[in-house]
C-alpha cells in the first residue's frame, strides 16, 4: 500500500491522467496533434516511472551487498 502512496506514483498517475485528459481534449475538438501528443506523453510518464523504480530498486539492492 506504501508503494500506492508515494511521491513518485502519485505524480505519475497525475501526469498519466493530464495526457489523457489531453488526448480526450484532442478527441473532442477534432485536433489530431493534441491527441497525438496526449498518447505519447501518457506513455512515457510510464515508462519514466518505471525506470525510476527500477533506478531505485536496483541500488537498494547494490546497497544490500
Amino acid at each position: 500500500m506504501n508503494k500506492f502512496l508515494s511521491r513518485k506514483f502519485i505524480v505519475c498517475v497525475a501526469a498519466m491522467l493530464g495526457s489523457i485528459g489531453a488526448s480526450i481534449y484532442g478527441l473532442h475538438s477534432d485536433n489530431e496533434v493534441v491527441v497525438i501528443v496526449g498518447t505519447v506523453c501518457t506513455i512515457i510518464s510510464s515508462a519514466i516511472y518505471a525506470g525510476c523504480e527500477a533506478y531505485v530498486d536496483g541500488k537498494a539492492v547494490n546497497e544490500d551487498y
